[in-house]
């Protein structure tokens, strides 16, 4: 076996960069088609190798975790989300992982129910039958109100949510796969990079906002999930930081980077899942009719009870991020040379784990292609590699907010499904690469009321 992983031919200067940005979707498939396990990309100054082995990814994600940080890739993405969870190493990742935690305690999570039904509900209060709505920025209206409920511990107005939802846009766009941009410095003063940085700081204003709003009131005894897991403090995140503030463990700049944060991916993957749910629902009537039959078994509003019956709807969406995952890939360096599908793969290179290749290889699922919740029935999942279906990472670094999308999104899913069919009318389903993996264009679907 040959010591360098196959991989495509790259185009001087740019190398494989503009195969990837013209559909990244694409090309990662077809590379995992081609190659096998490892391949050998070049995406920017640093080699990448990209594994499609769940055995593979395992070992980068869980065994051998301690070996793999999170690489520096853009510093843009630095300059929006800094020291966060997302994005840092080390003692640092660990210090705030564990502030963290306790806004996360399934308790906690579980004691949160009651608020998401709420948003929901005053989401269809906004809704008539026959109308005719964009799913996607409604998802992503309701997932942000809910993320700074449970997680502010405050409300968002209509006109914060507003500025919020405009500046998405140009942040968005500044990490969309451009092979010219990596020869542009972040400085140079061009529409992207100015649009970029005025929706920067547009956010940290925000956040600010909040947090003048918030000011003070880290110890009052009231939490939007009821009791708090710890005293009778209130265990919302932006609380626990505040607290962690003043003892001294917490920077103001390292409280922005969190919440900044927390309200763009806390919200975003949660609102992109259920924006696909819904797409795959309507081009699936059969599927669409049992998941209607299943949460009309409810008895009175959706709690978070009762998402433990939902079982058919908790496979719609497991499939639904099999297809579409909204983190549709992720990055990893290597802190030392290691050795990966009898490859070597050197310290400081760029190792890349794609949920899109991986979730819709046919070495891993029947016709992958198919849209079948019934295949995460668990007779039919005992011979899957485990790390065939990662939509979440997995391991040390697993996102810390899994149990808190998955009980929102389920929660969401029946309070709309109880009332309204939803019917796509857009164009065939395009995306585009950002961070995270987005519509194209608007998701217009029509309310038939049930």
């Amino acid at each position: 076996m040959g010591t360098t992983p196959p991989g495509p031919k790259g185009l001087p200067l740019v190398g494989n960069g503009q195969q990837y940005a013209k559909d990244p979707f694409a090309f990662m498939s077809a590379c995992e088609a081609a190659y096998g396990d490892v391949v050998r990309l070049d995406l920017g100054p640093r080699e990448t190798y990209m594994l499609t082995n769940p055995a593979d990814v395992e070992r980068v994600l869980v065994s051998e975790a301690a070996k793999f940080g999170k690489p520096r890739l853009d510093d843009a993405l630095f300059d929006l989300l800094g020291d966060g969870l997302l994005l840092s190493n080390g003692e640092t990742w660990e210090r705030q992982r564990e502030l963290a935690s306790p806004a996360f305690h399934a308790s906690r999570v579980a004691g949160l129910g009651d608020l998401m039904v709420d948003h929901a509900e005053t989401m269809l209060d906004g809704w008539a039958p026959d109308d005719r709505v964009d799913v996607h920025a409604e998802m992503a209206r309701v997932t942000v109100r809910i993320i700074v409920s449970a997680m502010f511990g405050t409300d968002i107005d209509d006109d914060r949510l507003t500025t919020v939802r405009e500046n998405l846009e140009p942040l968005g766009r500044r990490f969309e796969p451009n092979p010219v941009r990596t020869v542009i410095p972040d400085w140079a003063p061009t529409r992207e990079n100015r649009e970029f940085d005025a929706a920067v700081e547009t956010l940290q204003g925000v956040i600010g906002e909040i947090l003048d709003e918030r000011r003070g009131t880290a110890y009052d005894a009231a939490d939007p999930a009821g009791d708090a897991v710890d005293g009778d403090e209130p265990m919302d995140l932006l609380s626990v930081l505040l607290r962690a503030r003043d003892r001294g463990e917490q920077t103001d700049e390292q409280l922005r980077d969190e919440l900044m944060t927390m309200l763009l991916a806390g919200h975003d993957t949660t609102a992109l899942a259920l924006t696909y749910a819904w797409y795959l629902l309507s081009n699936h009537p059969e599927a669409r009719e049992r998941f209607h039959a299943e949460v009309d078994e409810l008895d009175g509003r959706p709690t978070a009870a009762d998402v433990r019956s939902l079982t058919y709807t908790d496979h719609v969406l497991s499939e639904a991020m099999r297809l579409y995952p909204p983190v549709y890939t992720l990055f990893r360096e290597p802190r030392v040379d290691v050795r990966l599908g009898g490859f070597r793969v050197p310290e400081g290179s760029i190792v890349m784990l794609p949920q899109w290749a991986v979730h819709r290889s046919e070495r891993w699922y029947d016709d992958p292609l198919a849209f079948d919740p019934d295949r995460w029935e668990p007779d039919r999942q005992g011979d899957r590699p485990r790390f065939a279906h990662f939509p979440f990472g997995g391991g040390p670094r697993h996102c810390i907010g899994k149990r808190l999308s998955m009980l929102e999104a389920k929660l969401i899913l029946a309070s709309v499904g109880r009332e309204y069919e939803l019917n796509y009318e857009g164009p065939e389903l395009d995306l585009r690469g950002s961070i995270t993996m987005h519509p194209d264009h608007p998701v217009p679907m029509r309310l038939r009321e049930r």
